[in-house]
């Protein structure tokens, strides 16, 4: 999937401060208008054409492109693998990567990237553009010269600042598995409402250090790279279905539910969606409670239309994100093949993913 290393000589090629990887996957950053004025992918071997500023860095840089670049709507759990595979083959030769991605699924991406790379000790850092590197009023350049930055930072020890898989946009730095899309037009695309920024960025980046996970230096990377996605997520409505309902919930080959629930993780009281629910249980599917809210966390048990849910055996997502909470349910099943266990790391944080009270 990937091309071959194309390395980018900057100005200090000789004593770099760092090392880093950029891995281009496609997204609107990396494209640039033909004479006809139509969008195409450019050769990432031309950065330096494009964005001059990089040879100011003290960086020694290499890019390794997907051999198909892609939209990220395109993206699955295969696209993932490609990205933790070229981390993991290359970990010890880099201080640190920088993944170009398109913004639609990138939440997505960098949650599932989180729970792949666990202890990790060096920066994941995501970034896209909503205006293509080749616009002339585009937040492409600003993102990726900051995603450069963040990704080489070290502190007096020599360790990375952020030592965790993140997202940069639009002037802050987001926990990838905290991160949402919010917005398609507007530059500060992604919000994490239910954790703090890592960093932002102005005259100098900021870092909010109490915010950034701490790894454990005595133990090595641990990657997983296998997904079970025979998981399915279902947002509530009022005026459902009832037959499209019990459909999905007894599909045989169904392994996982996240339940997108009202508020603080209500749902109907009908007695055919209980019904659903409890034969989805009985059948040893695994059912996730996840908010709707972008704020907020799932606190079964508050109302008593959450109480059933909770007597029932659904678990509560408390503030998963519904990007972080299917990433992470489908690694953990292909991962765990007895339920209750499976069940157990599902609800316990692993990278700071979520938060129990």
């Amino acid at each position: 999937m990937f091309k071959p290393k194309v390395s980018i000589k900057t100005a200090a090629p000789r004593d770099p401060e760092a090392s880093l990887l950029i891995i281009y996957t496609g997204g609107t950053l990396g494209m640039v208008y033909d004479k006809e004025g139509t969008l195409i992918p450019f050769d990432f071997e031309q950065i330096l054409d494009r964005i001059p500023s990089l040879s100011r860095f003290n960086l020694q840089l290499t890019v390794l492109s997907f051999e198909e670049l892609i939209d990220s709507s395109n993206a699955t759990p295969e696209t993932w693998q490609a990205i933790g595979a070229a981390i993991r083959d290359n970990y010890e030769l880099y201080d640190g990567f920088v993944v170009i991605h398109g913004t639609d699924t990138m939440a997505y991406s960098a949650s599932a990237l989180s729970f792949m790379l666990q202890n990790l000790q060096k920066p994941v850092i995501f970034t896209g553009a909503q205006l293509p590197i080749g616009a002339v009023r585009t937040d492409a350049r600003e993102n990726l010269l900051a995603a450069l930055e963040i990704a080489s930072a070290k502190n007096h020890r020599g360790d990375a600042l952020v030592p965790e898989v993140c997202i940069y946009f639009n002037y802050r730095l987001l926990r990838g598995n905290r991160a949402k899309k919010v917005q398609s037009i507007l530059f500060d695309a992604f919000e994490s409402n239910n954790y703090p920024l890592l960093a932002e960025a102005g005259v100098e980046i900021q870092y909010k250090q109490e915010a950034i996970l701490t790894p454990d230096y005595a133990k090595p990377l641990s990657y997983s790279c296998c997904f079970d996605n025979r998981v399915a997520l279902l947002k509530l409505f009022p005026g459902m279905e009832p037959r499209y309902v019990e459909h999905l919930l007894e599909l045989p080959d169904l392994r996982g539910l996240i339940l997108e629930t009202y508020g603080s993780g209500n749902a109907p009281t009908f007695p055919w969606f209980i019904r659903a629910v409890e034969g989805a249980l009985a059948a040893g599917k695994i059912i996730l409670n996840v908010s709707q809210c972008l704020g907020g966390k799932v606190m079964q048990g508050r109302y008593g239309t959450s109480r059933l849910l909770e007597d029932m055996g659904v678990l509560s997502g408390y503030d998963l994100t519904s990007e972080a909470a299917l990433a992470k349910m489908m690694l953990i099943l292909a991962a765990e093949p007895q339920i209750e266990a499976a069940k157990k790391r599902i609800i316990s944080p692993c990278c700071g993913e979520m938060s129990l009270q």
